[in-house]
């Protein structure tokens, strides 16, 4: 799509990051799931500093809306974690193969959500939110979808608790992988302007998306969690396959 103007392509990213933050909005994560395949097509760049970008946006917003049922000490647990996690990602991007390491993830990710719905029950203990930061820290820097770990962990809390505590931990989370980036030479000016563009899609599908968190409520958030956590998977393979 590259022959596309530069403005059209990024204005079709930001209908892809809208869609998106509604995904996001409601479950906990998946802006990244949505928006990254999309805007890999239309601008390479997007990835992973503009749509890591909006994401900080969006994690402010529902961090907001849900700050009465976040676990403010279990999103410090795993953002203990994310800090090595995310150093390991930039020095991974500077030294390995970016499709090599997102088909591993993905196929971590998969066996992540095979054992959480097949296998015994995963509880947000200091262990396992220490290590689902330092994963999401990796993933997120990397392949910006660093969501699954965490959102398995904490998927048996009660919805506005899961995206409340996931919007916390995404927050400090994606500001340290910007940091990274900018320190590494992967977000400038250019990248700068392109969040900016994207930032209406962040606006209109967070609104969008408080339709939605009732009916996700009512007992439907684990299955949402993990049908979300297993089709970044298959979008991350899907990625580098085709």
């Amino acid at each position: 799509m590259s022959e596309l103007p530069e403005l059209l392509r990024l204005g079709l990213a930001s209908v892809a990051i809208g869609v998106g933050s509604v995904v996001q909005g409601a479950v906990g994560f998946g802006l990244a799931l949505v928006a990254a395949p999309v805007c890999v097509l239309l601008e390479p760049r997007l990835v992973p500093g503009p749509i890591l970008a909006a994401s900080l946006v969006l994690t402010v917003v529902v961090s907001l809306r849900e700050r009465g049922a976040m676990d403010v000490r279990g999103a410090g647990w795993a953002l203990v974690g994310r800090v090595p996690g995310t150093l390991a990602g930039g020095l991974l991007l500077l030294r390995l193969s970016h499709s090599m390491l997102s088909m591993v993830f993905a196929g971590l990710v998969l066996l992540g959500v095979g054992l959480t719905a097949f296998g015994p029950t995963v509880s947000p203990t200091r262990r396992a939110l220490l290590l689902a930061g330092a994963a999401g820290g990796v993933m997120g820097t990397v392949a910006s979808i660093g969501g699954p770990p965490m959102a398995l962990v904490l998927q048996r809390e009660a919805g506005a608790r899961l995206r409340g505590t996931l919007a916390a931990y995404f927050t400090v989370g994606s500001l340290m992988s910007l940091l990274v980036l900018v320190g590494i030479g992967r977000f400038g000016r250019w990248e700068l302007m392109a969040s900016a563009v994207l930032l209406p899609g962040v606006l209109v599908g967070y609104l969008a998306s408080r339709r939605f968190t009732a009916w996700l409520d009512a007992g439907r958030t684990r299955s949402a969690v993990l049908a979300v956590s297993a089709v970044s998977a298959l979008a991350l393979l899907a990625r580098h396959v085709w």
